[in-house]
């Protein structure tokens, strides 16, 4: 059902605006009036509304990140306490109470000994900071020839130079290559497309953790700085590793002498319900990235949490020239404090414990639907892979996807009052992830938008 906002903001000169003037992120721009773009004016909880006054509910927290729901007036009070008492102040040198602060939670709530917090503004560049350290870091321990990246197929570490190097996603580079060298793939663990063990889970696991290692001995692993991991694989849809997974890569990164780099940027604070993915799966990293959830949103803000090892030459010696202008930012800082605060206070990680059962069986009513494949993720991380036969597993053709999922899917969920995601980098799917705060009725509304989207869906094929 549509609810409509009694107080729309509207302007008039939005949509030439955007014609005109604004170039839109990972947005076609063929053809664009203007006019056909969503101006979103307004958020309260689970909830957005756009300039027409339409309301939706926010089924991807924004882009992952929105943890603890729109409007939450504490969040807006900290960011203007801190405005008015130090606005700005860079930390090259220096050092500010709320990054101070920050610091020591994070550290205190990372698992093992990840007792240094480098900040940053986004996801991206917390990834390109841990490449750069760790490149830094085995030149300064007497092994330069390790400088290699491993990453799985599809997965998604960001846009800047290096951070698109460690990603996985083919479509997502051409356009800008040569891209920074020395970075090889290896599979991931969706297995609702295994063709190795596909009837053993934890077989399957195994096997996938082997790859990583005949990687590191194929390439030399005096040549291999690094694996970068998500805890669950976003691009693809939510490919949960299975039992096991983990604790194989470990075994593999310590035989080696490789760093294992958990990229959280989406997994961390409460995605997974818990404060950190490696927690959920019980994996010690060397290094976490993260961003998005830290702050849920309302300020720009990422961290890269780094263990006592790597810490060690840093601090007889090297100097480790990289940062930036808005690193740790005052008002972020205070935003994500109070973000935590807020989180821990109405117990959002024991929230997503308790409800992720619901959420999962909630989706999984859509299996009834012949186009939808698997339902598969953890906490509330989900996503649902479409299919041309159910049971072959068929693929559709990029065309089909393409007609399906943009031409349709997308418009038909928005319509149905439902703000997510339908990608087909990989696999099609539509991704899930609400803001933390949601239960029993937004996961009812999700499933009503999504079988309304995809049975107009499989009437066109």
């Amino acid at each position: 059902m549509t609810v409509t906002d009694p107080h729309p903001t509207t302007s008039p000169d939005a949509a030439r605006i955007i014609r005109d003037n604004m170039w839109l992120h990972f947005t076609p721009h063929t053809g664009l009036t203007g006019a056909d773009v969503p101006v979103i004016v307004r958020g309260d909880g689970a909830y957005i509304w756009d300039s027409t006054g339409r309301r939706y509910l926010d089924g991807l927290a924004g882009l992952f990140a929105v943890q603890v729901g729109h409007g939450r007036e504490e969040l807006a009070e900290a960011a203007a306490r801190q405005t008015r008492e130090l606005a700005y102040f860079p930390l090259w040198g220096y050092a500010h109470p709320t990054a101070i602060e920050l610091a020591e939670r994070l550290a205190n709530a990372a698992p093992g000994d990840l007792n240094r917090v480098f900040f940053t503004v986004s996801g991206g560049e917390s990834v390109e900071t841990a490449w750069k350290l760790i490149r830094q870091y085995f030149k300064a321990t007497g092994k330069p020839t390790k400088h290699k990246v491993i990453s799985r197929s599809m997965a998604y570490h960001g846009t800047s130079m290096g951070a698109l190097s460690i990603t996985g996603i083919p479509g997502a580079k051409a356009d800008f290559e040569p891209l920074v060298p020395s970075t090889q793939r290896v599979p991931h663990t969706n297995f609702y497309r295994a063709t190795e063990h596909a009837d053993d889970y934890e077989a399957y696991g195994r096997w996938a953790a082997d790859r990583i290692e005949e990687a590191i001995l194929f390439e030399g692993p005096d040549t291999v700085a690094a694996v970068f991991l998500e805890p669950v694989q976003n691009t693809g849809g939510c490919f949960v590793p299975p039992p096991g997974y983990f604790q194989r890569v470990r075994e593999i990164c310590d035989r080696h002498d490789v760093l294992l780099v958990s990229d959280e940027v989406i997994c961390a604070f409460g995605r997974l319900g818990y404060d950190f993915g490696a927690k959920r799966f019980g994996y010690q990293p060397d290094i976490v990235t993260t961003a998005k959830g830290l702050t849920s949103g309302y300020a720009p803000l990422g961290a890269v949490l780094i263990s006592d090892r790597i810490m060690e030459p840093f601090q007889r010696g090297s100097t480790f020239l990289h940062g930036s202008t808005y690193g740790g930012h005052p008002v972020s800082c205070a935003v994500a404090l109070a973000n935590l605060d807020l989180m821990e206070r109405e117990d959002l990680y024991g929230h997503v414990r308790a409800k992720e059962a619901a959420f999962r069986g909630t989706l999984e009513k859509l299996y009834d639907l012949p186009i939808v494949g698997d339902v598969r993720g953890t906490g509330f991380f989900y996503a649902v892979e479409l299919v041309k036969d159910k049971a072959t597993k068929e693929k559709f053709t990029d065309e089909d996807a393409t007609r399906i999922l943009k031409g349709h899917v997308s418009h038909a969920l928005f319509e149905a009052g439902l703000h997510c995601r339908a990608d087909d980098r990989a696999e099609p799917v539509i991704q899930l992830a609400p803001p933390l705060i949601c239960d029993q009725q937004q996961f009812d509304e999700m499933e009503r938008a999504l079988r309304y989207a995809l049975t107009g869906a499989w009437q066109l094929l």
